[in-house]
């Protein structure tokens, strides 16, 4: 304050009086920060008012009641579990009534709520900004009779002052934190995607969940569908990594999350006859499941020392992220997997085959206005060709077409890295040649040494009846119109290499019967025994041939033809081949 005044000082002129009530404005107004501006309101009424014990109460909606915020002489616990209701006590008295409440000796009025048996009188003034009650100014003092007419008069000028700006500092809270929430989710799958050791990424989750929610205790849960288990897989305590229990599906908070496959939100640990004690002081709890397609993968747990901590908007927030950081996790753990059984040579090169088995499509899916017909087989155990289709209704579908460098477990692992990517970052590119960039970049954030890949997205927009397509440093596909092969001129630079990469895309504008042949290097390339190519003509002069046929007949034609040319010759590199034929 500019000029300090104590706790007896009277104002005998009006003007002084204006003059402090200003000032009283100035300081409340010239900070949005809750915590600072509550501070100040504490020093401006130590000013003119005598107290021992001071707090300002918040009231909350949802909780219906009246919590502490900024508190002088109060017992901690007090401050941290204390709920007035409405109407009761003293300050609910002054919040229910809207009205101040001043008490001269609190053992004469039952309504007391008991501080500290020294107390013997208290004022109680609520706050109202824009009709509503934002909280209370309560005082309290050892002194009977301690608060005169003009000191309510007083403390109630200043309410009227503060409520605005307490209500416009939590206002900016709200929308602060909104604005945060809302940041944090556009940039965490693209960042979570990006990260492949399990640890890493599990530590990255809990500390970007902390600066959404300010949880006192974080755990996921991965699902051991064998036993039935959600076995604990990261846990934090206070920013300190702890060990907790496995915990039986069905059981328990966590454990009816994975069971019910939704949310649970618990208020009162003590009074939900689910919850499983491990810490003494857990008084709520929030846990939200982690589902990759449709299949319950484990269970993000967040726990609070305080009742009632977690709100909708918490649930709201963790369940928006979950399909993102399930799907980050899944990858990272199958990375994890894979990563550790390629060292056990031929067993580990077979459980590989049957997670890509699970990842890539092996059937043709149904897009609008397309008929598709997809032949693959590795050289090795796995394959390091990528393709996915990706549908948003009968708006568009996004083919994906290419090639990883090297082969086995290592280019298979890079080429799902590609696909949920791919996944996550499709419906936000309607555009190829963004959504190749944004590829691009999102890989080399995290480049995994020697890894790049070839890439050809095509986008189908069955309403304009053509394809946008982009290449990165891929064959573009072959297209048979009426015996007629036409070839699309896109080139690019391999994503996952270099940096700052832009990408152009053409555009074929599609006639019924239309026959779009994609296929691997590895067709091409295969040899013989004498040491010869398949070559990129052969595959042409099947495709003027079959191109009238179905997709799948062509795609069996190409594939009984490499197997009479190579003549029992091995397979030298992954082969796949996807036919799409125009309605």
């Amino acid at each position: 304050m500019a000029t300090p005044r104590k706790a007896s000082v009277r104002f005998r002129e009006r003007v002084e009086l204006l003059d402090f009530l200003l000032e009283v404005s100035r300081v409340t107004s010239e900070t949005l920060d809750l915590d600072k501006l509550l501070a100040n309101v504490a020093s401006i009424v130590k000013d003119v008012l005598s107290y021992d014990l001071f707090a300002i109460l918040l009231y909350n909606e949802r909780e219906q009641g009246l919590r502490i915020r900024y508190s002088i002489g109060h017992r901690e616990e007090v401050v941290r579990s204390l709920v007035v209701k409405l109407d009761e006590g003293v300050t609910g008295a002054a919040a229910a009534s809207r009205l101040p409440v001043m008490v001269d000796d609190v053992r004469q009025d039952p309504r007391y709520l008991n501080a500290l048996d020294a107390v013997r009188s208290e004022l109680a003034v609520p706050m109202l900004a824009r009709g509503k009650l934002v909280g209370v100014i309560d005082v309290q003092s050892t002194r009977l009779k301690a608060y005169s007419e003009q000191d309510r008069a007083m403390l109630r000028l200043i309410g009227a002052r503060i409520a605005f700006s307490i209500d416009n500092a939590r206002l900016y809270r709200r929308v602060d934190r909104q604005n945060k929430t809302l940041k944090t989710l556009a940039h965490l799958s693209q960042e979570f995607s990006s990260i492949l050791d399990l640890d890493e990424l599990l530590s990255k989750i809990a500390a970007t969940i902390r600066t959404l929610i300010n949880y006192d205790a974080f755990s996921i849960y991965l699902v051991d569908s064998e036993k039935r288990l959600l076995r604990s897989r990261f846990s934090v305590r206070f920013d300190e990594r702890v060990t907790v229990d496995n915990i039986p599906i069905g059981k328990g908070i966590t454990g009816t999350a994975a069971e019910t496959r939704e949310a649970v939100r618990v208020q009162n640990t003590s009074q939900d006859p689910r919850y499983i004690e491990a810490h003494a002081d857990v008084r709520s709890e929030l846990a939200t499941p982690l589902i990759v397609q449709d299949r319950v993968v484990g269970v993000l747990d967040v726990e609070s020392q305080h009742l009632g901590f977690f709100t909708e908007d918490h649930q709201r927030t963790l369940s928006l992220l979950a399909p993102q950081i399930a799907s980050s996790v899944e990858n990272a753990r199958l990375y994890e997997e894979i990563a550790t059984r390629e060292q056990r040579m031929d067993q580990d090169l077979k459980a590989a085959r049957k997670l890509q088995h699970v990842l890539q499509p092996r059937q043709a899916p149904e897009i609008h206005g397309l008929e598709i017909a997809i032949r693959s087989r590795p050289a090795r155990e796995i394959s390091g060709d990528v393709y996915d289709f990706f549908e948003y209704g009968d708006e568009y579908a996004v083919i994906a077409f290419g090639d990883v460098s090297g082969k086995g477990a290592a280019a298979a692992l890079y080429g799902a890295l590609v696909s949920g990517l791919l996944r996550i970052l499709a419906p936000r590119k309607r555009s190829p040649a963004m959504l190749m960039k944004s590829l691009n970049e999102t890989l080399l954030e995290r480049k995994v040494d020697a890894q790049y890949a070839t890439l050809t997205l095509a986008l189908w927009e069955p309403r304009l009846h053509q394809f946008k397509i982009c290449n990165a440093g891929a064959e573009p596909p072959l297209i048979y119109r009426k015996g007629e092969i036409i070839k699309p001129h896109a080139e690019g630079v391999p994503i996952g290499l270099l940096e700052d990469r832009e990408y152009e895309e053409v555009v074929h504008q599609a006639a019924p019967g239309d026959l779009m042949l994609f296929f691997s290097d590895g067709v091409e390339d295969q040899l013989n025994a004498k040491q010869e190519d398949f070559t990129r003509g052969r595959v042409t002069r099947l495709l003027k041939k079959h191109g009238a046929a179905t997709p799948k007949a062509l795609a069996d034609a190409i594939f009984a033809d490499l197997d009479t040319f190579r003549d029992g010759t091995p397979i030298t590199d992954d082969q796949s081949v996807v036919v799409i034929k125009v309605h």
